[in-house]
Formats: C-alpha cells, structure tokens, sequence
C-alpha cells in the first residue's frame, strides 16, 4: 500500500465521520445533542445551547470538507484539535456522564475516547503533507 492510498483513505474516513456527525447536529437529530447541550450549559451558559448546537455542527461540516483538499490540511488540522479537545471536556465537566467509576468508561466515555482514532489520523495526515520538519512535539 503506498503513502496515496493512506493518505486518501484517512481523509475520506475523517470527512465521513465529522461531515455526518455535523449534518445530524444543524438538523437536530444527532443522539450526541443532549450530551453537546449538557456541556454548553456547564462551559458557556452565556450562549444559547441549542444554536451552539447547530454552530457546532457546521463547525463539523466544514472541518469534513477541509479533509477533503490537501492544500487546507493545516486549517484541518488545527481546527480538529480544537473540536477534540471540546469533545474531551465531557470527561472532566460531566463526569457522571462519561464514567461508570474509575477507568471505567460510559457508552458515552467510550465514544469521546475513541476520538484518540481520530487524532492519530489527522496527525498522520499532517505528517504526510508537511513531513518531520514541521510536525515537532518537543
């Protein structure tokens, strides 16, 4: 398997899943519309949490599309690190719902953990199109 087909294969499953996941939050069907309510309550009782909702959900839309163009793959990829780290704050603001007890995952901890797949491919992607150079941890 060459560097083309990983490459393509990581950015048409990352499309898939964030462009789906968007378009079921701005039409209102999401199952994941409760828990992204909950947190904006917790996080940003400021906002109105069902147009957060949608916001968030375009927020996916786009992201999705953005895999889809090498060229924008650093915008991607900086805005997908944004997204994981708001879907990771459930863990930490609604523990009752991420946890069963102690490293012990809910079905919903079990969803935002998996979102680990999701950071291993998009730095993946990252690292195809910008090389080591670029891509320094410490």
């Amino acid at each position: 398997m060459n560097l083309n087909v990983v490459s393509w294969s990581n950015r048409v499953a990352l499309f898939v899943v964030y462009f789906w996941f968007g378009i079921l939050k701005t039409i209102g069907v999401s199952p994941a519309t409760g828990l992204v309510g909950d947190l904006a309550h917790v996080t940003l009782p400021f906002l109105n949490a069902d147009q957060f909702i949608v916001f968030f959900g375009y927020f996916e839309v786009i992201l999705g599309l953005l895999w889809l163009f090498p060229k924008y793959t650093k915008i991607a990829f900086w805005m997908m690190i944004f997204h994981l780290i708001t879907t990771f704050l459930p863990t930490v603001f609604l523990p009752d719902v991420a946890w069963n007890q102690i490293f012990t995952p809910s079905l919903v901890g079990q969803y935002i953990i998996k979102n680990l797949v999701i950071l291993a491919s998009g730095i993946t992607l990252y690292f195809v199109v910008y090389g080591e150079k670029e891509f320094k941890i410490a």
